[in-house]
């Protein structure tokens, strides 16, 4: 897991995309949160690239690239008050299956850029490390199974942009 900064340069342009709600793709590990109790709402809404992307989304998969990365993919993310992702490791499966990674797992990124500053009740969790207090274009980059969690306890939407990519 590494942090780091990317000087903001967009605008709010996310906040107005098609989001939609896909439930989890893991359904064995819903059945056990419902089970545990979680009651809220599982899972943001997502607005990936095969929907229309902010016209600034080039630049962010440019700087990526830069730094090494394959096949950059986003996914914007809004999780409204109330929503919870219970603590997980992503699964990857259309990526990998995509870009024929399945003997090259380990050297999957996912970079979550945070598009505005933290407010009250907006909560991430990576490797057991609670992130809050957050700045527009802070970074958190972890490996392709690296638990995390996330929650909207607030009462203002939390935007962010998950950037998937491999190393080649």
């Amino acid at each position: 897991m590494s942090f780091y900064k990317i000087e903001p340069f967009w605008d709010d342009e996310y906040k107005h995309l098609e989001y939609i709600n896909e439930p989890f793709n893991d359904s064995e590990s819903v059945k056990k949160w419902l089970a545990m109790g979680f009651q809220n709402k599982i899972c943001g809404d997502m607005c990936d690239m095969r929907s229309r992307q902010p016209s600034w989304n080039n630049k962010i998969i440019e700087y990526f690239e830069s730094k090494g990365w394959a096949d950059v993919g986003t996914s914007y993310y809004r999780m409204s008050p109330g929503t919870v992702m219970p603590l997980h490791s992503d699964l990857y499966r259309a990526y990998v299956k995509k870009f024929g990674l399945e003997d090259k797992k380990h050297t999957i990124r996912r970079a979550l850029v945070l598009l505005e500053d933290w407010q009250p009740g907006h909560y991430l969790d990576c490797m057991g490390q609670a992130f809050v207090h957050w700045k527009a274009g802070d970074i958190v980059e972890w490996a392709y199974d690296t638990p995390h969690t996330a929650a909207n306890i607030g009462m203002t939407n939390r935007y962010t942009l998950q950037v998937t990519g491999h190393l080649e």
